[in-house]
């Protein structure tokens, strides 16, 4: 009953989630549910020993990445510095590449720390001119950015500040730049093989007498405000700063520092290799904060309310992501998890796979990226640099293996992201849905076998 007991549990927490119900509310619901139903555990003891803490310990790691990136992504948006960026990519490469203008704009803004939601929102009133004039079908726009917000510069390229990115490091005590050969192939295979997909979906439906089409107004069709914007050197200027100074914290800066004082027990008892990593983001996106501020001071509205209004914008995604994690803390505290965990392990005698597949799943089932990674390497983390030592394997190949898998199958229907762009485009899952899949799950899974297959090899 164990058993059959997180698996109810498991397909509440997908479905419910799917049907629009908050995960604050449902992860620690669906948790106790599992404990109900696996019998003769403490039903508080639970909650408040092992739930809890979980996701307290989770806040401590992870919140300064989520408040900074959420706070820098408003000060893009609201300085127009973001929407710079996305005209100036469409101006350069033309009507004619109006899918590739789209994917550009939108990595170059998430690989510099914009959240992919900002980054739709900036992109998606000039991406839809773009495309009536170039007369590309409308149900391709959301597939493009999908492509562009959350595939290679969410979970592939080295140095993104994305938190798909930060959530491994702990566990494999690896930084942002792990396994970086990989990374980079892995992402350019991405981008790649997405737009030339995309492409060729445009290239047969134009063939066929397919144009644009006719489709209603949305909130997001609305013309942007009167801004003076900056210009294209100033609005990317705090962008690349971030990729910049995260390296230079990463290999220069922190391993240089004298922290002796971290094997304390008041500081934890780390070294600094279990803390640089996340002591880089950090770092590289307070002083591209105050960069972005003090270049585009003048052009906000209320610099302090989009400072608040970004901080604020961090709090629900935190805590439904460390909602998810103490939910996979219960999870595996139950009797039954056993099973579980010894099929995944056993899957394959390449720990690679098995992370693959738990990551996967995991991603899959949540609908989320992080929360599926979280839950995996709460779970199962330990094992997994366990089997990497054994097997000999870098543990930078186990951080950049398990962010890629977190960036396959999260993207089905029920994905809050898609969701979202569905919503903003006006389009729905029936006109978009496919395309959509084939760039930001079916490719990036693809991409993530590959490197799998060539880690083994090599």
């Amino acid at each position: 009953m164990g058993l059959l007991g997180i698996f109810i549990s498991l397909g509440l927490l997908m479905f419910l989630a799917y049907r629009g119900i908050n995960v604050l509310i449902l992860a620690p619901l669906l948790a106790l549910l599992a404990v109900v139903l696996a019998g003769g555990i403490p039903l508080l003891a639970t909650y408040t020993q092992v739930f809890m803490p979980a996701l307290g310990n989770y806040l401590l790691k992870f919140f300064p990445l989520f408040m900074l990136g959420a706070i820098f992504g408003k000060l893009m948006a609201d300085s127009g510095s973001a929407r710079t960026i996305a005209e100036w990519f469409t101006t350069r490469l033309g009507a004619g590449q109006a899918i590739a203008a789209v994917v550009l704009a939108c990595g170059v803004l998430t690989y510099g720390g914009v959240s992919l939601f900002v980054v739709a929102f900036a992109v998606y009133p000039i991406a839809n001119a773009l495309f009536e004039r170039s007369d590309t079908p409308k149900r391709l726009l959301p597939a493009a950015l999908a492509l562009g917000s959350f595939t290679f510069t969410m979970t592939a390229f080295p140095g993104t500040p994305a938190i798909q990115n930060a959530i491994p490091m702990p566990y494999f005590a690896t930084t942002p730049f792990a396994a970086p050969f990989y990374g980079i192939a892995a992402g350019l295979g991405m981008m790649t093989f997405g737009i030339l997909w995309l492409n060729r979906r445009r290239d047969r439906a134009q063939a066929a007498g397919e144009g644009f089409g006719q489709h209603p107004k949305t909130d997001a069709d609305a013309d942007a405000p009167d801004q003076a914007q900056p210009g294209i050197a100033v609005a990317l200027l705090p962008v690349a700063l971030v990729i910049v100074l995260n390296a230079l914290f990463t290999y220069v800066v922190i391993p240089g520092m004298d922290a002796s004082y971290l094997a304390q027990d008041a500081y934890g008892g780390v070294t600094l290799d279990d803390v640089k990593g996340i002591w880089a983001i950090i770092a590289s996106l307070v002083l591209s904060i105050l960069l972005c501020a003090a270049l585009n001071w003048r052009r906000f509205a209320s610099p302090m309310d989009s400072f608040n209004k970004g901080t604020m914008g961090s709090l629900l995604p935190v805590f439904n992501t460390a909602s998810e994690v103490g939910y996979g803390a219960v999870i595996a505290s139950l009797p039954a998890f056993a099973i579980i965990r010894d099929a995944v392990l056993g899957i394959s005698s390449n720990p690679l796979i098995s992370a693959a597949v738990a990551t996967n799943v995991l991603a899959g089932i949540t609908g989320s990226a992080s929360g599926g990674m979280s839950i995996a390497l709460e779970t199962l983390g330990a094992q997994f640099m366990t089997q990497a030592q054994a097997a000999n394997i870098d543990p930078e190949i186990m951080h950049r293996v398990v962010a890629l898998s977190s960036g396959g199958f999260d993207a089905l229907p029920h994905n809050g992201a898609v969701i979202t762009l569905l919503a903003i485009t006006g389009l729905t899952h029936r006109q978009s849905y496919g395309d959509i899949f084939v760039v930001a799950v079916l490719i990036p899974f693809s991409m993530t076998v590959a490197v799998i297959a060539a880690a083994t090899v090599l």
